[in-house]
């Protein structure tokens, strides 16, 4: 064998043996990656798997707040909209308005105001819509439609639409909720219907006729929803005019929530709406959801 064929041989191994380094290295950096992460992920499941055994059921909670209020002495001391707990505006300066819609149902309260939505959609106007179970049941179909557009938020109107009481009080000549079990059944049925519709629970409570006393907003807060009312009054439950609407809502300042129906059609809500929301823009104010602010009472 000639001495350079001798040379290139050996080269070729030294590089040969370098290449089979490089690669085992990478190999095993490469394996040890994937341990690291597959670990990581292991230890996230095992801590999330840990939160839900740490986190009672839904059921498990209206049980416990049934049985804590059951042993509590149910002494109302407020009744009315001006509630202590419940939330009537946003915590902020900003030029910015949360407009609520709510859809009541029952005998004279489960039309759909298709004009309003689509001037919403349309005009791509942010808001949060309260929806009672008994509207829901007769507009399934519509409600899921409105639940899976992020331009709007779903919220808990109640089962039964009635006012939120531990002793029976009355509002607007509807009979109220008679103790804390009442109280948990009208905000929870409801909470389930809607969670198992859209696969979220609802954050925000309000009641029918937006009437409380101050020992159903601690139960609903013990339920882990916020009570919020609001701070214009919109459309005086769908009976204002168009023009009445339009000057409610002139009267937003920063942070209102102003409170509309979505389920009358023949109501002058939704023209008012339409006139009053280029006249609110025009004043620098923009819309948002309810969701992700800072709530005051």
């Amino acid at each position: 064998m000639k001495p350079y064929r001798f040379y290139i041989i050996i080269v070729l191994l030294i590089m040969t043996g370098a290449s089979y380094l490089i690669i085992e290295s990478a190999n095993n950096s490469e394996s040890f990656t994937i341990q690291k992460t597959t670990l990581e992920k292991n230890k996230t499941v095992i801590s999330d798997f840990a939160l839900v055994l740490d986190s009672p059921s839904i059921e498990t909670k209206e049980k416990q707040v049934i049985e804590k209020w059951k042993n509590t002495s149910l002494e109302q001391s407020e009744w009315g909209e001006a509630v202590s707990g419940v939330k009537n505006r946003m915590d902020t300066d900003d030029k910015v308005i949360a407009l609520t819609f709510d859809a009541c149902g029952g005998p004279y309260g489960d039309d759909y105001d298709e004009e309003l939505i689509h001037f919403l959609r349309s005009e791509q106007i942010p808001a949060t819509l309260f929806f009672n179970a008994r509207w829901i049941e007769s507009n399934q179909e519509i409600f899921v439609d409105l639940a899976e557009d992020p331009l709007f938020s779903v919220q808990n109107h109640g089962t039964e639409h009635l006012p939120l009481s531990v002793t029976g009080n009355t509002a607007w000549g509807i009979q109220g909720t008679f103790s804390a079990e009442d109280v948990v059944e009208e905000v929870m049925d409801n909470q389930h219907l809607m969670t198992e519709l859209t696969g979220e629970s609802p954050k925000y409570f309000r009641s029918g006729t937006a009437h409380y006393d101050n020992v159903a907003v601690e139960i609903v807060e013990d339920l882990g929803l916020t009570v919020v009312n609001y701070d214009v009054l919109g459309d005086a439950g769908a009976t204002f005019s168009a023009s009445q609407v339009e000057e409610a809502l002139l009267q937003s300042t920063s942070g209102s929530i102003p409170l509309l129906h979505m389920n009358q059609p023949n109501s002058g809500t939704a023209e008012g709406v339409m006139n009053a929301i280029p006249l609110l823009e025009s004043q620098g104010y923009t819309f948002v959801r309810l969701d992700g602010q800072t709530l005051i009472e």
